[in-house]
């Protein structure tokens, strides 16, 4: 264990959307926050954005997709604090649509790559400074489409987050000894970015979705980031190998 007093918490995919407001929660919460991203002007903003409301944030770019640019970027993370406390696997992404008779092998590897790979790649990379953490903790995001097999189109975003969910519980059995717990949240439909292409060109449709939502109304993002704060506290510190859904009761179905 670390005797730094400093909490260091990093979270993939944090320039915006729900990735952003889970790095401001943590932040909060007292977490030194560790950004990643692919734009970084965007990541030069949200820095600016943390750093206004007193949070000490980082931002690194690299693609969670590539291998070596992760292992490196969370070693030099690793290093520099000597320590990880919690990994948030937020990047991620539907990368299109396709049925899978007309599926390249390239967009099927893309989706994949993003969604699974990229956990895979993190998580490794991070484990040896989770285990000098203190209540250490990775934290992975799968989707109701791991259960449902996805809308038209999505059937290869579904295969990765069903792996997502898989991948959780295995880390959760892996790293028990080292007490590292693994869990996931599977956010239901979210207002963010995601979905602006359709709220922008089908409001109606759009609006229609909280019809299908118990609890009427769609999620914010920090509805995600409530919880995704929970997970990574003491208080959730007999909690592992779990997938919280956060749909407002949408995986029902009504």
């Amino acid at each position: 264990m670390s005797n730094s007093k400093e909490k260091v918490a990093v979270v993939t995919g944090a320039t915006g959307g729900i990735g952003f407001e889970v790095a401001k929660r943590l932040g909060k919460d007292g977490y030194t926050v560790v950004l990643n991203g692919i734009d970084d002007a965007a990541g030069a903003e949200r820095l600016k954005e943390l750093k206004k409301e007193g949070i000490t944030a980082e931002y690194y770019g690299f693609d969670v997709t590539d291998e070596k640019q992760v292992t490196s970027n969370i070693k030099k993370i690793g290093e520099k604090y000597g320590k990880i406390d919690v990994l948030v696997n937020n990047a991620g992404g539907l990368g299109g649509r396709s049925r899978f008779e007309e599926m390249t092998t390239e967009f099927y590897r893309s989706v994949m790559a993003l969604n699974l790979d990229s956990v895979f790649f993190a998580s490794r990379a991070a484990i040896p400074f989770l285990k000098k953490g203190d209540h250490p903790s990775i934290i992975n995001y799968t989707s109701n489409a791991g259960w449902t097999a996805g809308g038209p189109g999505a059937g290869v975003y579904a295969t990765s987050k069903a792996g997502v969910h898989a991948i959780t519980r295995a880390l959760a059995k892996d790293l028990a000894e080292y007490g590292i717990r693994v869990n996931a949240v599977s956010p239901g439909t979210i207002d963010t970015p995601f979905h602006a292409q359709i709220k922008a060109t089908k409001p109606e449709v759009f609006a229609s979705w909280a019809d299908n939502i118990m609890l009427g109304r769609l999620g914010q993002p920090e509805d995600v980031a409530g919880v995704v704060s929970f997970l990574a506290s003491k208080d959730a510190s007999f909690i592992t190998a779990e997938t919280i859904q956060i749909g407002g009761g949408q995986a029902l179905g009504i």
